[in-house]
């Protein structure tokens, strides 16, 4: 590992994965470790038109006891190449095989027995279905969803068959952007040259976001419709969202203390659809990503996932332990 563009204690591993149609694909593995290490790890998964960059996230684990560690995906942020359309899938299984190499970096040769994946928004989408598929392997000991994204924010008719005519598209033309911009509204309730308190980079993670194109679309609109249909994750399963949402395309100020990207009822909704053990918190005040809601709502986030890991998930901390042989993974489907 080298220093990550974070600066010590955070370190940083590109993991190649081969080819795709674009040219080389690599994600990023970052890392962070508890003083005098722990058995029991956290890995955080982003979102769509993002990227690890919360720190403080990362202080809050660690000062419980856990190792942290941040997967930057294939063309997000750190592992994001100029040749590459930002932030493209084809399905949402093409990230499997960093996440599998992710799961067996931080458990076979870093020694953690047990395995927390805190994942937000899309990413909250891809994880579930990989801790579905993956159950059987025994990789996910519990999964912590912030604001995961089950369904558009928008109306039924944009949603399901306007959607679903521009996802076929998709299939036959899968770079062709869609001609819907992302309203900036959200950007600019988090960063601080506007209304918000946090700094990041803004070319991986842009104000008005990336293009959306048509094969991405059809990726998670399939992708959704196979969630809402039924999971059977075997771990605990935390769903935490914001207690209203805004729809909104030029700036409110109610945009500080409420989730203006997804809707949270959809969110309620389908929570019940991951698997038998799911809790669902709701926080007044919350933005879309809850850990960069103002204070105190950060506190009352943070707090919870602390209370819920401890009560469902968290081992034993104290140093890494050998590494576990474990079922082998299965290649990623489709």
């Amino acid at each position: 590992m080298e220093i990550d563009v974070l600066g010590p204690p955070y370190e940083a591993e590109t993991l190649d994965l081969g080819r795709d149609d674009e040219g080389p694909v690599v994600a990023t593995l970052v890392r962070r470790r508890a003083e005098g290490g722990s058995r029991r790890a956290v890995l955080y998964v982003h979102g769509y038109i993002d990227y690890f960059f919360q720190t403080h996230l990362a202080d809050f684990f660690v000062a419980q006891g856990w190792d942290f560690y941040a997967l930057d995906l294939r063309k997000y942020g750190r592992s994001l190449r100029g040749y590459q359309t930002p932030n493209f899938c084809r399905d949402v299984t093409d990230y499997y095989p960093e996440l599998d190499r992710a799961a067996r970096l931080v458990r076979d040769r870093d020694g953690h027995d047990t395995l927390l994946v805190n994942a937000h928004s899309t990413g909250g989408l891809i994880t579930a279905l990989w801790a579905h598929d993956r159950r059987a392997a025994g990789l996910v000991d519990g999964l912590l969803l912030n604001s995961p994204f089950f369904d558009f924010n928008a109306p039924w008719f944009v949603r399901r068959p306007l959607a679903a005519a521009v996802g076929g598209v998709g299939r036959g033309w899968p770079y062709r952007l869609v001609p819907l911009g992302l309203p900036s509204v959200y950007g600019q309730s988090v960063h601080r040259n506007r209304y918000g308190e946090w700094d990041y980079d803004l070319a991986w993670k842009p104000l008005g976001g990336f293009g959306v194109r048509t094969g991405w679309l059809h990726a998670i609109r399939r992708a959704q419709r196979r969630l809402r249909a039924g999971l059977a994750i075997s771990a605990p399963v935390l769903l935490a969202c914001s207690a209203s949402s805004l729809r909104c395309t030029r700036w409110r100020e109610e945009a500080r203390s409420c989730d203006t990207v997804l809707d949270v009822a959809h969110m309620v909704r389908w929570g019940p659809m991951l698997g038998p053990h799911v809790t669902i918190a709701r926080f007044a005040g919350g933005l879309h990503d809850l850990t960069l809601s103002p204070e105190p709502v950060r506190r009352r986030v943070l707090d919870e996932f602390a209370r819920w890991a401890t009560a469902y998930v968290a081992g034993p901390a104290g140093a890494a332990a050998a590494p576990t042989p474990r079922p082998a993974t299965p290649a990623a489907p489709g």
